[in-house]
């Protein structure tokens, strides 16, 4: 029966660079708000329990420009979230996202986090990162949407294609909602590799992710969704996960995003999946090792939703472990 790897080696080096300050926990919705501000307090915690926090280099949350988020965003979209921010009213989608005054400097420092850390590891300054309170994936080029004002996994991928003229990008999603945001708005792009491990939609927002998705015009057969039982748990996802891994490696990505969600682990208040931690790790090591064959090592993991706390914790703990101590 196949089983996890577990690494036990520590790092020679400051590896990963691990982001995490006030500025990026300012993103959230109050502290009676499934996406809380709490959330990355409470990550931060076990973090330095588990001494994490002397393995890695920690990183200040960095802020960006209203450019920077208009290579994904359209202008005027953008325009009404510093409006709605001003006002501190209404919402910024269909219901789900709520306006409130500073609003656009918290998502704008998500956006900026999560595209420095993109810059980091190009200028070969780190091979892996992770940001927890990033990998806003439900936003729209044009509108909010599941909690997500901007969509920073966006953003980074069009300042890799732009800045950085990275062809082959494979992002690879394992939050329990599907990554409706970028895959939607890259499903005709042929060099974005789509792979999302999420809720089945007949049960669970956004309600995507279907299996016949796999990307249109000269991108299709560049996506894979795999939609999932509610109630799987780490067999039912290995047993899928080989699917996934040669997907990825039959295009060879130059650049590896990872969405590692925590809401699909047994027990979140809003969704219905029963993971544990060792998935999140088990996938980091996998594409930590798929990064090292065909994208000189670099990847980027962002923490993605996730509403019980110690979950989202042990979830996150268990990327940047396993970040540490995969072989470079």
């Amino acid at each position: 029966m196949r089983t996890f790897i577990t690494t036990m080696g520590k790092s020679m080096h400051k590896e990963p660079f691990v982001f995490i300050g006030k500025a990026l926990a300012k993103y959230g919705f109050g502290h009676d708000h499934p996406f809380g501000p709490d959330r990355h307090d409470a990550f931060v915690s076990l973090f330095k329990q588990q001494g994490l926090d002397h393995q890695v280099c920690i990183k200040d949350p960095v802020d960006t420009t209203r450019d920077v988020i208009e290579r994904f965003h359209t202008q005027a979209y953008v325009q009404r979230v510093i409006d709605a921010s001003e006002s501190g009213q209404g919402f910024l989608d269909c219901g789900d996202t709520p306006a409130h005054k500073g609003i656009y400097d918290a998502a704008k420092t998500v956006v900026g986090t999560s595209v420095d850390a993109a810059t980091q590891i190009m200028n070969s300054n780190t091979k892996r990162a992770f940001v927890p309170i990033a990998g806003l994936h439900h936003a729209r080029r044009d509108i909010a949407a599941g909690f997500c004002v901007f969509n920073d996994c966006g953003v980074v991928i069009e300042t890799l294609r732009q800045v950085h003229h990275v062809e082959r990008i494979a992002y690879v999603d394992i939050d329990a909602h599907h990554g409706d945001g970028v895959f939607y708005e890259f499903s005709h792009d042929p060099n974005l590799i789509f792979v999302d491990f999420h809720e089945d939609g007949r049960f669970l927002y956004p309600g995507t992710g279907a299996k016949n998705e796999t990307g249109d015009g000269e991108a299709k057969g560049t996506k894979l969704n795999i939609p999932m039982p509610p109630g799987a748990d780490d067999g039912t996802f290995l047993a899928r996960w080989d699917i996934a891994e040669s997907f990825i490696a039959r295009f060879k990505p130059e650049f590896i995003l990872f969405q590692c969600g925590a809401d699909s682990l047994a027990g979140d208040p809003i969704t219905h999946m029963s993971y544990s931690e060792k998935t999140h790790a088990f996938v980091t090591n996998r594409l930590c090792r798929l990064a090292n064959k065909y994208g000189d090592g670099r990847i980027l993991a962002m923490g993605g939703g996730g509403y019980n706390r110690d979950n989202l914790a042990r979830a996150w703990c268990a990327v940047v472990r396993e970040m540490v101590t995969t072989p470079r």
